[in-house]
């Protein structure tokens, strides 16, 4: 059993210290109010959510590496955060201490068209590099569905996917450079400009996903693509769950074509998006819905694709199939995917929203396991995401009947135990994109060993021997 780490409290001596280090604008300490709003990120559920005692806004790495070395010295757990619009309580302070927010770490570097490389901070939005590329007809398609209010420098950190994902992966593909304050407050650059480097251990790929364990990042490189010059989106109806996800490894072996994005909705996540958005779309026939994206080069050549696809939807059973051939239209569909959180939001704040991860072929098992224990525990489920690389979101919302204890203390920790074993029994883990954060980290034994589990201890401690860097997420030492 993981025993409960020691901390020392921020002092005023520390925060004149950190005031001396950053500039005495960028620490806020003593002011519940301001400090409240990094207790929490996304997660809604407040028992995930924890107090800081102190913020800092530094601008600089080296500032980091002095506020480090001050954490080190002091025994002092520091948090960092981005935009907070995580989904794990990964950003959450959970032992108190510093919360270090990067926001003011936001230029764009370099961009260097002659290598297809982008260089920025971490605290740049994710959507702002792909508006800043557009003009040199460049792209960053490593992007999570939240582009618009994530941080680049989070999505490192969680190495966040998307709907994209299907055809140009996850963050990770993309990371060939970091430069990085260690926990003890060492800066240490790796990689660069270059596409190849076996020089040693890859110890990007390592901090790529290591959820503000292991490093602060401060100057990120990017790799970059050619901005496709035409994109189509389908909008297919059917009559079943079933048939939708089944006709998912069927587009891309029969037409062998490999889409932009296929996601899914079930039916409750269609109807309960549309009618919020007072939306059109006759959607009251059909049991689930797949969006597929087609992108590429020229017009010609997505048309034939996106005209393979259709032809192998229909046979799968699709009772319709709408095209979106331009921006208008394509945002009229692809809102009803992004605005579903906030539609079932509105029926209760009290859910869960899980992030699960299985082999493509198992998606239809997976769908049919979170609609039976939809049933064993009488709570409605919404199931939705990313059907082309195996990606299911599922939003369990609690029975209006029954009281919050009932739902947090009985419910749900039975629901959750249940819905992870079913992953598992799949070859699946519990999270594709969202990250464990501490949200998640009880829940590792499931999906992982306990050699696993010790290696990953192991690498904690050779980082952060003294555990000052986002203690307890991921696991406990």
């Amino acid at each position: 059993m993981a025993q409960k780490p020691h901390y020392n409290p921020v002092t005023p001596e520390i925060v004149d210290e950190l005031r001396q280090i950053v500039g005495q604008k960028y620490v806020v300490f003593g002011d519940i109010e301001k400090l409240e709003t990094y207790s929490h990120d996304e997660v809604p559920d407040p028992r995930y959510a924890h107090m800081p005692e102190a913020l800092v806004r530094p601008g600089s790495a080296d500032e980091i590496a002095r506020i480090m070395k001050l954490a080190n010295r002091e025994r002092v757990p520091v948090t960092p955060r981005g935009a907070g619009s995580g989904l794990s309580g990964g950003a959450v302070p959970i032992y108190g201490g510093i919360v270090m927010l990067i926001d003011r770490m936001n230029r764009v570097l370099e961009i260097d068209t002659k290598n297809l490389m982008i260089v920025v901070e971490p605290g740049v939005v994710t959507n702002q590099i792909n508006e800043l590329l557009e003009q040199h007809g460049l792209c960053y398609p490593g992007y999570p569905m939240s582009l618009e209010t994530c941080f680049i420098g989070g999505n490192v950190a969680e190495n966040a996917g998307g709907a994209k994902a299907v055809k140009y992966g996850v963050t990770s593909r993309y990371v060939v450079g970091l430069d990085v304050v260690t926990p003890t407050g060492e800066l240490l650059e790796l990689g660069g400009k270059r596409v190849k480097d076996v020089t040693g251990y890859n110890l990007i790929q390592l901090l790529v996903g290591s959820e503000g364990t292991l490093g602060i990042f401060t100057k990120i490189v990017l790799k970059l693509l050619p901005l496709p010059k035409a994109s189509v989106d389908l909008l297919c109806l059917f009559k079943t769950a079933d048939e939708a996800i089944g006709a998912v490894p069927r587009i891309m072996s029969e037409s062998g074509i490999i889409p932009t994005a296929i996601d899914f909705m079930d039916q409750a996540s269609v109807r309960t998006a549309c009618e919020y958005l007072n939306e059109t779309i006759p959607y009251e026939d059909a049991g689930a819905m797949l969006l597929i994206t087609v992108d590429g080069p020229d017009e010609d050549l997505v048309e034939r694709q996106y005209d393979a696809i259709g032809e192998q939807v229909l046979q799968a059973g699709a009772i319709e199939v709408y095209v979106a051939d331009n921006s208008t239209t394509s945002e009229r569909i692809w809102r009803v995917r992004r605005n579903l959180a906030e539609a079932v939001g509105l029926i209760s704040p009290h859910q869960a929203n899980e992030d699960l991860s299985v082999p493509m072929a198992e998606i239809p098992k997976l769908v049919a396991g979170l609609q039976e224990l939809g049933k064993k525990y009488d709570v409605p489920v919404f199931a939705y995401g990313h059907a082309g690389d195996g990606n299911i979101h599922a939003r369990i919302v609690m029975n209006p009947d029954w009281t919050v204890e009932k739902w947090r203390e009985e419910v749900q920790p039975k629901l959750a135990s249940d819905l992870y074993a079913l992953t598992a029994q799949l070859g699946g883990v519990i999270s594709g994109e969202h990250g464990i954060g501490h949200k998640r980290k009880q829940y590792m034994p499931l999906v992982v060993s306990e050699v696993y589990l010790e290696k990953m201890r192991a690498i904690k401690r050779a980082f952060d021997p003294n555990n000052v860097l986002n203690p307890g997420k991921i696991f406990d030492l």
